[in-house]
């Protein structure tokens, strides 16, 4: 039995989807670049804006990074007085991170660029079209978190 390959890439769906990405990426970095900040740096603030107190690993694990990276990420945002984090832990090792009102107003200024970057980027389908995409591509996620991928 032969094995499918990728073929053509203009076909494949993978390679769309990082075209998507990179080109959303890309205008993120632009948006964000007057606020002074980065794409995880905003993730950073956006995860905490919704989820306030967040620890350092699972701030790492939604914005998609290492532990490693968010804590530079999250000591530089500290440094800016964006966020406030205690020196130690209350309990166990976690030490919960919260906006301060500085971190709320650049928030905010930064989620307003941010959608207006996605709305451009998806201006091409309609809001139905976009739903559809968002709930696609939601089930594939939930799918690939469930199934037995190859590993390479």
């Amino acid at each position: 039995m032969e094995q499918e390959t990728v073929g053509d890439l203009a076909l494949s769906v993978g390679y769309v989807l990082k075209q998507v990405h990179a080109s959303l990426r890309t205008a993120m970095d632009e948006v964000l670049r007057p606020l002074d900040l980065t794409v995880p740096q905003y993730a950073c603030l956006e995860l905490l804006g919704q989820h306030p107190g967040l620890s350092n690993s699972e701030l790492a694990r939604r914005a998609f990074v290492t532990r490693q990276s968010m804590n530079l990420v999250v000591h530089r945002l500290q440094e800016r007085g964006l966020l406030t984090r205690p020196d130690q832990a209350t309990h166990g090792r976690a030490r919960p991170t919260e906006l301060t009102h500085d971190g709320h107003t650049v928030l905010h200024k930064a989620s307003v660029a941010v959608r207006a970057v996605e709305k451009e980027l998806f201006s091409p389908l309609s809001r139905q079209q976009q739903h559809r995409l968002r709930e696609d591509l939601t089930a594939c996620v939930t799918a690939s978190h469930t199934t037995n991928r190859p590993r390479a």
